[in-house]
C-alpha cells in the first residue's frame, strides 16, 4: 500500500493504536510501519505486542513501542500518557472494543461495565487528553473504529450497537471541531471482518455476510482519512445502510434484530451439539 506523499509529513512521526494485538488493530499498526511511520502498540496481551513490534521494527526500520494496557482499568490514561511522553504523536487509532451479543438483560452486568469502559470511556478519554497536542502541533488525525451496527439500535447487541452509536456521534461532531485546526477525524463502520471479535462472540465465521480481511478494512480506513467524517466499509454494506436508512425506524430496527437473532440461536445449538459430543 502507498498512501499520499502528505501522510507522513501530516500524520507522522509517531502513530498509537489501541487493540492493536490483532484484527484491524494489527493491521493498522502494520500499514503505517510499511509507510514508514513509527508506531506505539496498546492492547492487553503483552506476548502478542512484543512479538508484532520486533517484526515491525525488523521488516520495516521503524522505531515501534508496546504498552499492554488494559483499556477498562479505571488508571488506564494515567500510564498511557506517561508511556507516551516525548513522543510527537500525529495520529490516534481508538481501535480498542469488543461486543457481546444476547438478550440484554441475560448479559451480566459487570461485562456490560467493561464493554461501556473499552468502547466509549476510553475513546473519550483517549481523544479529550490528544486533541490538545494535535492542535499544538497544526496537523494530525483520528481514527475511531465504529461498527455497522452503530447507524441503528440492534436487538441482541443492544448494548454493544449503543456503544458504537456513541463512537460514531462522537466522532462526527470532532469531525467538525477540529476541520479549522488542520485535523482529520474519521470514523471507520466495518461490517462483517475476520478477527477474533466475532469468535469471543460466538459466533461462526460461515454465518458471516460478506466477511472482509482485517488489512483490507484498515487500508481502506486510512486511505479515507481526511476525505470524509464516516466510512462504512463495504459497498454492500454501505448500500444495506442506505436501504435501511429509508425504511421506518422499527422496520429497520426488528430487520437487524431478526438477522442476529438467527446467527445467534443457530450458534447456540451448534455449541449444544458440540459440547454433547465431548
Amino acid at each position: 500500500m502507498s498512501l499520499s506523499k502528505n501522510f507522513r509529513k501530516k500524520y507522522g512521526p509517531w502513530v498509537l493504536v489501541t487493540g492493536a494485538s490483532s484484527g484491524i488493530g494489527e493491521q493498522f499498526a502494520r500499514l503505517v510501519a510499511a509507510e514508514g511511520l513509527n508506531v506505539i502498540l496498546v492492547a492487553r496481551r503483552a506476548d502478542l505486542l512484543q512479538t508484532i513490534v520486533e517484526e515491525l521494527r525488523n521488516q520495516h526500520g521503524v522505531e515501534a513501542e508496546s504498552i499492554p494496557l488494559d483499556l477498562s482499568t479505571p488508571d488506564f490514561l494515567d500510564l498511557l500518557l506517561s508511556a507516551c511522553e516525548g513522543k510527537d504523536i500525529g495520529l490516534v487509532i481508538s481501535n480498542a472494543g469488543f461486543g457481546l451479543k444476547g438478550l440484554h438483560h441475560e448479559i451480566p452486568l459487570e461485562k456490560l461495565s467493561e464493554m461501556l469502559d473499552v468502547n466509549c470511556r476510553a475513546a473519550l478519554m483517549i481523544t479529550h487528553s490528544f486533541i490538545p497536542r494535535l492542535i499544538e502541533r497544526g496537523r494530525g488525525g483520528i481514527i475511531l473504529t465504529g461498527s455497522m451496527e452503530g447507524f441503528f439500535g440492534v436487538p441482541w447487541s443492544a448494548a454493544y450497537s449503543a456503544t458504537k452509536a456513541f463512537v460514531l456521534s462522537l466522532g462526527e461532531a470532532l469531525w467538525s471541531e477540529l476541520r479549522r485546526h488542520n485535523i482529520d477525524v474519521l470514523v471507520l463502520a466495518p461490517g462483517s471482518t475476520d478477527t477474533e471479535t466475532h469468535i469471543a462472540q460466538g459466533i461462526a465465521r460461515e454465518d458471516l455476510f460478506g466477511l472482509k480481511p482485517p488489512q483490507e478494512v484498515a487500508k481502506l480506513g486510512l486511505e479515507q482519512l481526511g476525505r470524509s467524517p464516516v466510512y462504512v466499509s463495504g459497498f454492500l454494506n454501505r448500500q444495506l445502510i442506505r436501504v435501511f436508512s429509508k425504511l421506518p425506524r422499527k422496520w429497520a430496527v426488528a430487520s437487524m434484530g431478526a438477522g442476529i437473532r438467527k446467527v445467534i440461536l443457530r450458534n447456540r445449538i451448534r455449541s449444544r451439539n458440540s459440547e454433547s459430543f465431548t
